[in-house]
């Protein structure tokens, strides 16, 4: 199932089928005041700021990502004019967990 935007669902767990030992994850979440913000639009952008990808929040605010290694930025957006940028190092073997507080 996809969101529209061509990523897969996104859910807490690695699907089955994904071999962490050779992959670079980034997963997070969104949250206002605590509350996990669904329908947010996290973006994937490189080094030099240059838009890399794109996935919608799930229902429990979840997102992920999966990169070369190296540092990235998570931007969210979400409504009301928010935008909030975080900085994040992936490297293989791991996720790096990110709460983006909006």
């Amino acid at each position: 199932m996809t969101d529209g935007c061509g990523a897969p669902a996104q859910t807490a767990s690695l699907p089955a089928t994904v071999d962490l030992a050779n992959e670079a994850v980034i997963q997070g979440t969104v949250v206002r005041k605590g509350v996990a913000v669904s329908g947010a639009y996290a973006r994937l952008l490189d080094a030099t700021g240059e838009f890399t990808g794109e996935v919608v929040t799930s229902e429990e605010g979840i997102f992920r990502f999966f990169a070369a290694p190296g540092d990235w930025t998570i931007r969210v957006l979400a409504p009301g004019g928010v935008s909030v940028d975080s900085q994040v190092t992936a490297q293989t073997g791991e996720i790096a967990a990110l709460e983006v507080a909006i």
